[in-house]
């Protein structure tokens, strides 16, 4: 009789043993989840990083672009101060295309949890900015 009890007693523990880790390998399997959708929020999160960037290195070479023209005046020739200031103002427009372009490319699932910023306010935004640098090209020239 003790055999069968011993056998009835280690039946009950590998039974229990069996329901302890299929509960762990779904727990498992829910944090490889999460881990997954963290991570392509991460991605959104870096892409949006780098389109600041990208604005904001436009931005600067904008400013230096018609700051050229304040600063450089009676030290070198029109010609020079016009050339740089231009290169300046056209790498903005490029930096300002480029910001858009990255930004646009989807993100490969899983779909993330955190939401992109809209396609037309990025076009919107970055049209405007586009705008600004052509200007301020024609005034360089002018």
């Amino acid at each position: 009789m003790t055999g069968e009890k011993a056998a009835a007693q280690a039946h009950v523990e590998l039974a229990k043993s069996a329901q302890q880790l299929e509960q762990s390998a779904e727990v498992q399997s829910d944090s490889a989840d999460r881990r997954t959708e963290l991570a392509a929020d991460r991605t959104v999160l870096a892409a949006e990083r780098t389109y600041a960037a990208w604005v904001r290195t436009g931005l600067a070479a904008l400013a230096s672009g018609v700051g050229a023209r304040a600063l450089l005046d009676k030290i070198v020739a029109d010609w020079l101060i016009e050339l740089t200031g231009s290169v300046l103002i056209l790498f903005s427009a490029f930096c300002y295309f480029a910001a858009v372009w990255r930004q646009m490319t989807k993100v490969s699932p899983p779909r993330p949890g955190t939401r992109r910023l809209p396609p037309w306010l990025l076009v919107a935004v970055n049209a405007f900015l586009v705008c600004v640098s052509l200007a301020a090209l024609v005034g360089i020239w002018l």
